[in-house]
């Protein structure tokens, strides 16, 4: 095993208790092996409210006072790490890549949710998992993201990293009317949704919001996005498949007058007129992947392809 000193940044779910039971194996797989180890600060003080890291034989064992300790905290997306560690299910994953963003750090996710395309690892992988961090054992994956420009405040739509790695979604807002989305692919007009909104999906996400809407199950690192329709009007409408260098250009009409921009779920109100460009972003989310990991099992377990549901 490598007896190189590595640091991990943890991020973690900070609404539900029962996706971060295992971070204290993880604390302390990490401290037998010499690592430096960062707690995101709203992390931090939801594991200590929790009374997940408030028991002083954890604080000794931690080494978490005093001069000496392994463990610090930072805000935000200020740190530098060699791994970011994700305690939760594939949202908190998302999360971190936000905040991750342009750094590239590899990304491991420790499943604690339900699905679990992206953090494959769960609660009883956890000293196998770092184990195997440490002999290398294990691969990196690039996943594309894409970024959202607009017109008028400088490409950032909402706070936080302005790439999704799953999708970005226009919807309506307010009232229960559609909203019409004027669609253009590199410069020529594609069509005019008329529908609840557009969802515009990386293959990564295409396991998600895309899949519940019709669209079709993409294998992660094509090169591709895929643009599906949210409730539209036209039965005629159906899903589309583009080159990821593609430049996917957005306008919206509303009765509301405003619409929502959603980049993996974090959503910002827009107003009418708003252009939106989409691109494949110049950067990738790297995400850690088990040697034994395989796409096409997680899709059959995930999806129980197969089984028989029969009483």
């Amino acid at each position: 095993m490598s007896s190189q000193t590595l640091t991990f940044a943890l991020f973690g779910n900070v609404y539900q208790h029962e996706k971060s039971v295992a971070v204290r194996d993880v604390l302390l797989c990490l401290r037998d092996r010499g690592a430096r180890i960062m707690i995101e600060e709203e992390y931090y003080d939801f594991l200590c409210c929790s009374e997940l890291l408030s028991t002083d034989e954890l604080t000794r064992q931690l080494g978490l006072v005093g001069p000496s300790t392994s463990v610090s905290t930072f805000s935000g997306d200020d740190f530098e790490a060699d791994f970011a560690l994700s305690m939760g299910g594939d949202g908190t994953l998302l999360k971190t890549a936000s905040l991750v963003g342009a750094r590239q750090t590899p990304i491991l996710g420790f499943n604690m949710g339900r699905l679990g395309f992206l953090a494959d690892a769960g609660a009883r992988d956890v000293e196998a998992t770092i184990d195997a961090l440490y002999r290398g054992d294990y691969r990196v994956e690039d996943r594309a993201l894409i970024l959202v420009e607009t017109n008028g405040n400088g490409g950032a739509v909402i706070d936080g990293s302005p790439c999704a790695l799953n999708d970005v979604a226009i919807l309506k807002r307010d009232t229960a009317s559609m909203i019409s989305i004027r669609t253009s692919i590199n410069g020529e007009y594609l069509t005019t949704y008329q529908a609840d909104g557009l969802v515009v999906s990386t293959p990564t996400g295409s396991t998600a919001y895309s899949l519940s809407n019709g669209g079709p199950i993409i294998v992660p690192r094509t090169g591709v996005f895929l643009l599906t329709a949210v409730a539209p009007h036209s039965l005629n409408v159906r899903p589309i498949v583009i080159p990821d260098n593609a430049v996917v250009e957005l306008n919206v009409s509303s009765r509301s007058h405003t619409f929502l921009v959603a980049i993996d779920g974090r959503s910002t109100k827009m107003p009418e007129g708003t252009a939106i460009r989409l691109s494949r972003a110049p950067y990738v989310a790297r995400v850690v992947k088990r040697a034994s990991a395989n796409f096409f099992s997680t899709l059959r377990e995930k999806m129980m392809w197969g089984a028989d549901g029969r009483q």
